[in-house]
């Protein structure tokens, strides 16, 4: 429970509301400090186009990219890889031209968890978003679009933001909430200094993700992998015939229907020479359980849970004590997970280079890990279960009923093509050139941060 003492003169600055968001998480520290810097504010509502609810729509799906257009959802927009979204009807699209987002625009969720954050890079641009997320389009000739992101985003805009939700169990933000919301300005030099910084790391996140689909297009052509995932049964049947000689090791249809099958063929057939993720594994382990005390000391190291991993900024859940014992959950370039525990269609099974600060923090033990001898194996490995291949021979190996578990022997004998060292090294060195690239550009964005950080404390009275 979170608790504070406030001052009467307080609630005039919260609007004299009664709840406790406008009181707590820091936003009126934040609001105070700004009134005393001694820069122009102006109001968010004059610095941008518009500040968008673009109001309910028409949910209809389908499954050919030439009907329809990559949707995000509230919870997709800070994921590092986009490659896997739904497709929503362009006739919604057409119906609801907003649905699109525009490069530069800051996305804002704006039901339940309110406040993530998102800038539109170029791999974004014309994805389509839902609903419950704001578009904060700049005027950009008013504002620089990466420095207006940097302020909302940041240790003074965040709790402000959140400190205009209403509502008792689900939350809501409104544009008319924030568009008074002030706005420092410290002159074109620092604001496009930030904002080139900005920019600059959603150019490092679409070329990672270009890079990573070339990467996985050379893997599939080297390895004779040649199948689209489109032509892949995605779908199970309602019943599958099963031969009696294959029924030994498992009798769950998850493992033997089409979906698995299919990935398993060309490995069967003999049209891909085959190997096991045990035989270029290190190791592969799943940490014991242990007792989680949160601590603030400046020793302490950030817990990561394996809901963060597929965010292009990954944040701890909390930190814990250093010491020993805790070395065997930290993490490092040479390590991929596996979240071992989830919904079916979720995460689990999904493979995730550490990059940022999850790299050398603890993971939880929900993360199975695949230690690698070296970078290039390790991404030779990512690649290997990024494939649809790899990742539908993790899917149809989960068991248990309603949530369904991954183990360390499963992921072990994951078949994956036997290539010869040199074509591992070129391929893994690619992949891993990934990880460093989005670590990079959460670099830029950190130090924009800092400069904003910078900039409005040292110029508060």
């Amino acid at each position: 429970m979170k608790k504070s003492i406030i001052r009467s003169t307080w609630l005039a600055k919260g609007g004299y509301r009664l709840d406790c968001s406008p009181y707590l998480g820091g936003a009126l520290e934040a609001q105070v400090l700004l009134e005393e810097l001694a820069v122009r504010k102006d109001p968010l509502g004059d610095v941008t186009s518009a500040i968008l609810n673009i109001g309910r729509i028409k949910r209809q799906w389908v499954e050919s990219p030439e009907l329809g257009t990559p949707f995000l959802a509230g919870s997709s927009i800070q994921q590092a890889d986009l490659s896997n979204l739904s497709l929503i009807s362009n006739k919604a699209v057409r119906e609801n031209p907003w649905l699109l987002v525009k490069r530069g625009t800051t996305l804002i969720t704006r039901s339940g968890s309110i406040g993530k954050m998102a800038y539109v890079r170029e791999e974004m641009e014309g994805l389509t978003c839902t609903e419950d997320v704001l578009r904060v389009v700049p005027n950009t000739a008013k504002i620089p679009s990466g420095y207006l992101y940097a302020y909302l985003s940041s240790k003074f805009g965040i709790p402000l933001i959140a400190s205009g939700t209403y509502g008792a169990i689900i939350q809501h933000l409104e544009p008319e909430h924030i568009s008074g919301l002030p706005v420092p300005r410290f002159g074109a030099a620092l604001e496009k200094k930030i904002h080139d910084l900005i920019e600059e790391a959603g150019s490092l996140r679409s070329d990672a993700s270009s890079l990573f689909e070339t990467s996985l297009d050379e893997y599939h052509n080297a390895t004779g992998l040649k199948k689209s995932l489109g032509t892949l049964s995605s779908h199970p049947s309602q019943w599958i015939t099963v031969s009696c000689d294959k029924l030994s090791g498992r009798l769950d249809t998850n493992f033997h229907r089409a979906y698995h099958v299919e990935a398993l063929h060309p490995f069967a057939a003999g049209i891909t020479p085959q190997r096991t993720i045990r035989s270029l594994a290190q190791s592969i382990i799943e940490p014991a359980r242990f007792k989680r005390i949160e601590i603030s000391d400046p020793s302490s190291v950030g817990l990561f849970g394996t809901g963060s991993l597929a965010d292009v900024d990954p944040k701890p859940m909390y930190r814990i004590a250093g010491g020993k014992w805790v070395d065997s959950y930290r993490v490092d370039e040479q390590t991929l997970l596996i979240p071992r525990s989830g919904q079916i269609y979720g995460i689990i099974g999904r493979c995730y280079q550490p990059i940022g600060e999850v790299l050398h923090s603890a993971v939880t033990e929900d993360a199975i890990r695949i230690n690698c001898i070296d970078q290039e194996t390790a991404g030779y490995l990512y690649l290997a279960l990024s494939s649809p291949f790899g990742l539908r021979q993790l899917k149809a190996r989960c068991f248990g009923g309603s949530i369904p578990t991954l183990d360390v022997a499963n992921v072990a004998s994951v078949l994956i093509p036997a290539l010869g060292p040199k074509e591992r090294k070129h391929l893994g060195s690619e992949a891993y050139r990934v990880a460093t690239m989005r670590t990079e550009a959460l670099e830029k964005e950190s130090k924009a941060r800092e400069l904003l950080v910078r900039a409005i404390e040292s110029n508060a009275s």
